[in-house]
């Protein structure tokens, strides 16, 4: 009988911590942090089709972090916030205007030395899906680093906070591509 007994601490020592180590994968995996794979080239070059990274649950988006959202009810998109709420956007010259200030986005730097036109063609809110002066309370205007082959809000409209999955700025596969992408503040 004590055999038995010895046994079964045996069995408990082993099972007990698997099951904390399942409910706190959960628990981060719901709440914290979940991976996620780029698929397309709408980010290039800042991220590359297949790069895997890490998204953040717990931050707020800011300007200019590159956010995860939910653009249909079975596809997740990875774009850049540009317009926070009350935020009027404006293009011109291939020149990003937020409330009628220039911003700089060196994001796009190696795209611009290579191309042969405009990255960004002119807009305004109002040539956009949006549709306003401004980017509507609780929602984001995002956009694809790869302007000219991104389905961004240029096309599908603002997005609402509550529909974003959280910040990333972890490529963490390919090795060879291991990076964090500095926020621009």
């Amino acid at each position: 009988m004590n055999h038995k007994m010895s046994n079964g601490r045996k069995v408990l020592g082993w099972i007990q911590p698997l099951i904390i180590g399942i409910l706190l994968a959960f628990i981060i995996r719901s709440f914290i942090v979940v991976p996620i794979v780029v698929e397309g080239a709408s980010m290039n070059t800042t991220l590359l089709d297949q790069d895997r990274m890490i998204v953040n649950k717990m931050d707020e988006p800011e300007r200019f972090d590159i956010i995860v959202f939910h653009a249909t009810e079975t596809e997740d998109y990875i774009k850049r916030v540009i317009g926070l709420p009350g935020d009027k956007i404006e293009y011109k010259n291939d020149t990003l205007y937020i409330n009628g200030k220039v911003y700089e986005e060196p994001y796009l730097e190696k795209q611009k030395q290579v191309a042969k036109w405009p990255l960004t063609p002119d807009f305004t809110l109002m040539d956009t899906p949006v549709r306003q002066l401004t980017v509507p309370e609780g929602e984001l205007f995002v956009m694809g680093d790869n302007r000219q082959y991104s389905k961004d809000s240029r096309r599908i409209g603002s997005i609402p906070i509550e529909d974003v999955v959280g910040t990333t700025n972890i490529v963490y596969w390919p090795v060879s591509e291991m990076k964090i992408i500095k926020p621009l503040k």
